[in-house]
């Protein structure tokens, strides 16, 4: 088959038939189509050694978002959430920008930041002088730490000081700048942190306390962009809506969290997918969106001269294809292979297009027939299949919470039994 990511009626298909579409597309292993499945997933033995106390596995709905075309390629997008709607919206607003190309992205090098925290100092910017003064000897220690890295061109590229008042007096405060290459990074940058600190000590005559990654990845930034027609996303009126809701998110933060948790259902459910750390990039991003002083949008929408709607994102996204469950969790490996990447930045890239697309879907509802009427069809079949509904009975109790707008679980049980009754089903 051709390789795109257009795939006609693609929710209708069975599951082995959307799975033999995703096997020519990657050209996927039995193994890794298993994987996919569910039938070749995490064993408890590989579980038991990624964790402590281990007694099992938990699985989570594995989907994919069709119709994406990102830097001119077609993707197929693994997500993992337990969110109705949300692949569905990822893959719709995917299919509305194909028409102008789909999105373009990009990413700065991979530079992570290593904190260490120096305190007890009598003069602190007596002591970060020092520290400035031996920048060059601080950094070829850091490096020491990590040949490999250093020869793939990694390592620690600079560093910088900071002086830093804190409740319990002032603190300097060392950022060494570390390009991680295709890790996330946590383990080298706190290695070289650790080496770096009691030369911080005998520099400053101070006492170092933490020695750790910081997860605000501000140098490590992707980077995507779409313009979506007018004629594609159902007119003028739905852009102006789209930028109405837009602007109320930029001047409010009760609007603007709830905006930016939108843009993480994308990015969260394809780094789950992935096996990355998807706790330590919602932590960066948070803090990211805060930097100025308010907590802001982390994408922006406006209207092109053409009467377009343009859809930008910046987020940091510290991720990686190296180490961690990436490597260990046989279907985040199966993922990635479905993704075909084979550098961090192309999948920091591909979250933040993915996490624009979901923006955008979740904008055009609300500015158009509101979230709950395509989000609550969805989520009354989690209602009805949570209530022991025979299968033969499932859409036909779905259809009617929907149609009544009461989409409850007394409800559900309630047309459960009496359509039992009607039917005659024990």
């Amino acid at each position: 088959m051709a390789r795109t990511s257009r795939v006609e009626g693609f929710y209708k298909l069975s599951i082995p038939e959307r799975l033999k579409i995703l096997k020519e597309f990657a050209t996927l292993t039995d193994d890794e189509v298993n994987a996919l499945a569910g039938t070749n997933g995490l064993r408890i033995e590989v579980a038991d050694k990624m964790i402590e106390n281990a007694v099992g596995t938990f699985s989570l709905p594995l989907g994919i978002a069709t119709n994406f075309v990102i830097n001119g390629k077609d993707s197929m997008i693994p997500m993992v959430i337990e969110e109705p709607s949300v692949v569905a919206a990822a893959s719709n607003s995917a299919k509305m920008a194909r028409e102008k190309g789909g999105f373009t992205t990009s990413s700065t090098p991979p530079i992570m930041i290593g904190q260490i925290q120096i305190t007890n100092i009598d003069d602190p910017d007596m002591a970060a002088k020092k520290i400035l003064d031996n920048k060059a000897a601080i950094i070829d220690l850091a490096n020491k730490q990590d040949p490999l890295l250093i020869s793939l061109g990694g390592g620690a590229k600079d560093m910088d000081v900071r002086v830093l008042q804190t409740i319990k007096g002032p603190n300097v405060i060392i950022h060494l700048h570390v390009d991680v290459r295709d890790a996330m990074g946590a383990n080298a940058v706190n290695t070289m942190a650790e080496a770096v600190a009691p030369l911080a000590e005998e520099l400053t005559g101070g006492r170092v306390y933490l020695r750790i990654l910081s997860n605000l990845a501000i140098y490590r930034l992707a980077r995507a962009e779409a313009i979506w027609s007018k004629e594609a996303i159902g007119g003028e009126d739905v852009i102006d809506g789209i930028i109405e809701a837009y602007s109320f998110a930029d001047a409010d933060p009760f609007r603007c969290a709830t905006h930016n948790k939108g843009i993480m259902n994308g990015i969260d459910a394809v780094m789950i997918a992935t096996g990355n750390d998807w706790r330590a990039i919602e932590a960066g991003v948070h803090a990211y969106a805060s930097l100025k002083g308010s907590y802001k949008p982390l994408t922006v929408f406006e209207k092109t001269s053409h009467g377009d709607l343009r859809g930008t994102i910046e987020v940091p996204m510290a991720v990686g294809l190296i180490g961690g469950a990436t490597k260990v969790h046989p279907t985040a490996r199966a993922c990635i292979r479905l993704l075909a990447v084979t550098r961090a930045n192309e999948l920091a890239e591909i979250g933040a297009a993915v996490g624009l697309a979901q923006n955008l879907a979740a904008l055009r509802a609300l500015a158009t027939i509101g979230i709950q009427k395509g989000h609550m069809s969805l989520h009354a079949r989690n209602i009805v299949a949570s209530v022991d509904c025979p299968p033969e009975l499932m859409q036909e109790v779905v259809d009617i919470i929907v149609r009544e707008r009461k989409i409850r679980m007394d409800r559900a049980k309630e047309v459960v039994e009496e359509l039992k009754r009607i039917k005659g089903i024990g």
